[in-house]
């Protein structure tokens, strides 16, 4: 498949590799924000976007702290 090399090269997985991470944090600002709108608005605590919040969190200080010991 070498017609795929000319599209598949390191500025590709570069580019790839920065969309994911702001992907990533519009998805956290986007829970955050729909957190902080439901509890001043309507008074209502939604764990379920605090459970994603965390989540997101957790596997990006996780991956950091894998990608920091192992390089």
């Amino acid at each position: 498949m070498s017609f795929l090399r000319k599209w598949l090269d390191e500025r590709f997985f570069a580019h790839r590799q920065r969309s994911t991470s702001l992907g990533g944090m519009a998805g956290a600002a986007l829970a955050g924000a729909l957190f902080f709108y439901h509890y001043f608005a309507d008074h209502i605590l939604n764990w379920e976007l605090f459970a994603i919040i965390a989540t997101m969190a957790l596997v990006k200080i996780g991956a950091m702290l894998w990608f920091y010991a192992t390089e």
